[in-house]
């Protein structure tokens, strides 16, 4: 199994600690990439793939593990668009 599975094999389980980087690393997978700078400053993230499909949500701080409403809301988005 790949780590891009993995990563989504977790992500579907809606876990309590699913880590901002794992996030990366996932969407990274998927093609996307992260936006810094501009309207995206601060704690607002977005990332985007070659076709300029954004995804965007918070950085959380200072922990590192999204909230629960932001690993449904990312699997909605990842699911909407037949990533997942």
């Amino acid at each position: 199994m790949s780590q891009k599975e993995k990563l989504a094999d977790r992500l579907r389980s809606k876990p309590k600690d699913f880590t901002f980087k794992e996030v990366a690393v996932l969407l990274g997978h998927f093609g996307y990439t992260e936006i810094s700078g501009g309207k995206t400053g601060g704690s607002k993230v977005a990332f985007a793939n070659a076709e300029k499909d954004y995804i965007r949500l918070h950085k959380p701080h200072p922990r590192n593990e999204l909230l629960p409403y932001q690993v449904a809301n990312l699997i909605n988005d990842l699911t909407e668009r037949g990533l997942l």
